[in-house]
């Protein structure tokens, strides 16, 4: 596991403090957000038509997202790097696969995986650190295989850094992010962006893309 003196090992520290807070919080979280639903249900929709229906949630916290791929038809672990996380996703649903792990560290061979599912897992990397995550899921996926992003948007070029509850975070601007993502070797497919809702700070965003 990372370095505790790492930003990933402050991240990890951060979330074991508030396992059982963010279970709580995340709890039910998609019954009252159709957007996010259609969002989802979409990239499960195409991660099924490329006819590989394995899939991978990169920071899957205590695993409800996971679940709801497994639900949406997908064959689909999580990991995280924080324990607490894990201990929760593996009590609630011992069906499922959980690893402790990286998201530059997904125990898949190459090119094995038909979608990536990395949602709000990103915004605690420094815009500097970015690439070698990318270049893993890239690395994991078909083909042709799906990555979904989903974050806090930004408007301008660069991202900003924000008072995120747990930990460090930035949120970032669709065109900004997409490059990045873009000069790893993904296609865009889809954007997406929607106005906060009464719980939230910050517009959200939406990146569907596909590895070329």
């Amino acid at each position: 596991m990372p370095d505790s003196s790492s930003y990933v090992g402050a991240t990890a520290d951060a979330y074991d403090a508030v396992a059982v807070l963010y279970t709580e919080f995340v709890a039910g979280i998609l019954d009252d957000a159709a957007l996010d639903r259609a969002t989802l249900a979409a990239f499960a929709e195409l991660v099924r038509a490329s006819g590989n229906p394995a899939a991978v949630e990169v920071g899957c916290g205590p695993g409800h997202m996971t679940a709801h791929l497994r639900d949406l038809g997908l064959d689909a672990f999580g990991l995280d790097i924080a324990p607490a996380m894990i201990d929760i996703a593996r009590g609630a649903h011992p069906e499922i696969r959980f690893d402790l792990s990286s998201m530059d560290a997904v125990a898949v061979p190459d090119a094995s995986l038909g979608g990536v599912l990395s949602w709000y897992s990103l915004i605690h990397t420094p815009p500097a650190e970015l690439r070698p995550y990318l270049e893993e899921f890239h690395r994991v996926l078909a083909p042709g295989g799906l990555l979904l992003l989903g974050f806090f948007a930004a408007d301008g070029p660069d991202p900003v850094p924000f008072d995120h509850r747990v930990a460090p975070a930035y949120r970032w601007s669709l065109d900004a992010l997409a490059a990045r993502v873009t000069e790893a070797g993904f296609t865009e497919v889809e954007r997406s962006l929607r106005e906060p809702a009464e719980n939230e700070r910050h517009r959200q965003g939406r990146l569907l893309l596909r590895r070329t």
